[in-house]
């Protein structure tokens, strides 16, 4: 079975976007992105709602073109066009190359996804997210939480009728002051 992994960069007081959807806050130098590209090699697909796709795929497929990219930068642009994804909206029309869009219930497709052969999910965004939290499909948690405390916008979590415990696996601390934290649900059978 594969890991689902719900992965985002979030400030210190819990937001992943500011209040009128700012990005402008992450620290992402070549340490950090770095290791994310590394990490984004152990997946084979990606669950993104359409704000986040969208926002994706209007930098990263011509990304490494730019003759001055650096290296981490060329890397993930690589890494982004030959991941498939699969975009979930009620309101676009088509998708890029190497993406297919969903209409469906997240939950379904995600529970379908996650019994087939293959490398870890990677799953983008607050309300994607929400929907597997609720329905226990979310195997492991990544944090990168940077030292920045925004005070309003997207919560990377949201409101639940029960609490999850979790259990830190992973952990790792970059120059930058950003913090990686790697959590399983608390019962989880082993140690992935």
């Amino acid at each position: 079975m594969r890991t689902v992994v719900y992965g985002m960069m979030v400030t210190i007081d819990g937001f992943i976007e500011g209040p009128n959807h700012q990005l402008d806050w992450p620290i992402i130098d070549d340490e950090l992105h770095e290791y994310v590209n590394e990490q984004q090699r152990s997946k084979d697909t990606y669950v993104l709602g359409r704000r986040l796709y969208e926002m994706m795929e209007a930098f990263w497929p011509t990304a490494d073109q730019d003759p001055s990219a650096p290296p981490y930068i060329v890397e993930f642009a690589r890494i982004w066009r030959d991941t498939p994804k699969v975009v979930f909206s009620k309101t676009l029309d088509q998708v890029g190359p190497n993406a297919r869009l969903v209409r469906d219930d997240v939950v379904d497709e995600v529970a379908r996804l996650k019994q087939q052969p293959g490398k870890d999910i990677d799953v983008g965004g607050a309300s994607i997210a929400a929907s597997l939290m609720r329905h226990d499909l979310i195997d492991e948690y990544h944090l990168f939480i940077h030292p920045v405390v925004l005070g309003g916008g997207t919560p990377m979590f949201p409101a639940l009728s029960d609490q999850r415990l979790l259990r830190l696996i992973d952990m790792r601390t970059f120059r930058s002051g950003v913090v990686f934290l790697r959590y399983q649900p608390a019962d989880a059978e082993h140690v992935r």
